[in-house]
């Protein structure tokens, strides 16, 4: 998770959201980092769980993806949520939820919480939360507030 948060840090120092989210496999061994570029790429979709996605099966092939576990700063949202579900991916852990974001960073919100989401579908993906909020939630207060 701290890898998550350190590139939410970085992701905020060249001018994008502070989001990052890291992909380990079963065994817990670290494969890959991503971090939001929703601006610097010009993106809208440019989430760190949609980034991490799509470079880890670029990279490392659809098969890495199947089973493994995503940490990312953030909840993800409704489009995050649904893209690690059809890659297949094993189990999500974030940091802070979705409502502590919202309080700290403020702007649009899509309110579908990815654990209502990931635990209705067939099968259901396990997502869990709260894994170091604090920390993540540090590094999102250093973002100017949004604007409406």
């Amino acid at each position: 998770m701290r890898l998550a948060i350190e590139a939410s840090r970085k992701a905020l120092a060249q001018g994008d959201e502070p989001f990052g989210a890291t992909l380990a496999d079963a065994s817990g061994t670290v494969l890959m980092v991503a971090q939001n570029n929703q601006n610097t790429h010009d993106d809208c979709t440019g989430h760190a769980e949609m980034v991490l996605l799509r470079r880890a099966q670029e990279e490392l092939g659809a098969a890495a993806l199947r089973g493994a576990t995503v940490y990312a700063s953030g909840e993800p949202c409704a489009m995050c949520a649904a893209a690690l579900y059809w890659a297949e991916v094993g189990r999500v852990v974030y940091a802070a939820s979705q409502p502590q974001m919202e309080a700290t960073l403020g702007g649009r919100i899509l309110p579908a919480r990815a654990a209502d989401l990931l635990q209705q579908a067939r099968p259901p993906l396990h997502v869990s939360g709260g894994l170091l909020a604090e920390e993540a939630l540090a590094v999102y207060s250093e973002r100017p507030p949004a604007r409406n």
